[in-house]
């Protein structure tokens, strides 16, 4: 919903979307065009699970051996996986999903720290995380790294090239916050190579991912089609917050608005 779709719905009165953030939306376009946008509640634990089901299923193999199991082919293991126990997981951005996905850690016996432009020593203590003064920093010390951060004119290709470079050889990257957070090509490159052992990954660039994308037979990369929120609880929240945003406009006490239209268009 970018300025030139909003422009050609002149009918269009209340747009309701999912959670309380949606980049494909032209909020400034919306409220010149007296559009108003609300949300709904997000629920912030599936999508930390999803991210700790894919650093699992990587780590031991679980795809590639679940599938061999079913088809009934020899030999009878393929592989042999590697543990997370005393391992370092770093994770960026410890906000509300990034403090769930610290907390699977630590349960699982890692070692693990945190950073964000915001986090401070005593924050992390308080959490009870070791504290990584620089995403540098974090990168270079971690076998695990967790991205759960905002995507943000700040955030975009925030890992890059040079980034992937500090990260620990054989080290393992977890992305299932927004795609364009990482470049992808470095990524690939590094995985080809095998400077990186792995990657989960359940957010891209471009969504749907390609039919012909790298991501899709990389033998190193476990990746699935952005259902980190994708579950019956998630979308109970979700579906019925929108009709009770549209319940509550037509009766002209919108809530959990996004924008602030200056002409709104009316109900009718």
């Amino acid at each position: 919903f970018d300025r030139e779709a909003l422009s050609r719905l002149p009918r269009l009165k209340l747009l309701v979307t999912t959670g309380m953030n949606n980049a494909s939306i032209d909020m400034k376009a919306a409220e010149r065009l007296g559009i108003l946008v609300c949300g709904t509640r997000g629920v912030v634990g599936p999508a930390a699970e999803l991210a700790w089901g894919l650093l699992l299923s990587l780590v031991r193999k679980i795809p590639a051996e679940a599938a061999n199991l079913r088809a009934g082919k020899e030999p009878w293991q393929l592989s042999v996986g590697t543990g997370l126990q005393g391992k370092t997981l770093g994770v960026a951005g410890i906000g509300k999903l990034g403090r769930l996905v610290c907390g699977y850690g630590k349960a699982f016996g890692m070692e693990v720290i945190g950073w964000s432009r915001s986090l401070t020593e005593e924050k992390s203590r308080e959490i009870g995380i070791g504290h990584a003064p620089t995403l540098d920093d974090l990168l270079e010390r971690s076998h695990v790294v967790s991205l759960q951060l905002a995507l943000t004119s700040e955030t975009r290709g925030i890992i890059g090239r040079r980034e992937i470079g500090l990260m620990r050889p054989g080290a393992i990257l977890v992305n299932t916050a927004r795609g364009p957070l990482v470049d992808e090509r470095a990524l690939i490159e590094a995985l080809r190579e095998g400077r990186l052992s792995g990657a989960a990954l359940d957010v891209f660039d471009q969504e749907p991912l390609p039919a012909d994308h790298p991501f899709r037979t990389l033998p190193n990369v476990v990746a699935t089609p952005h259902t980190g929120y994708v579950t019956e609880e998630t979308y109970r929240v979700f579906f019925g917050d929108a009709a009770h945003d549209i319940e509550a406009w037509l009766a002209g006490r919108p809530e959990r608005a996004l924008n602030a239209p200056a002409v709104g268009r009316q109900a009718s």
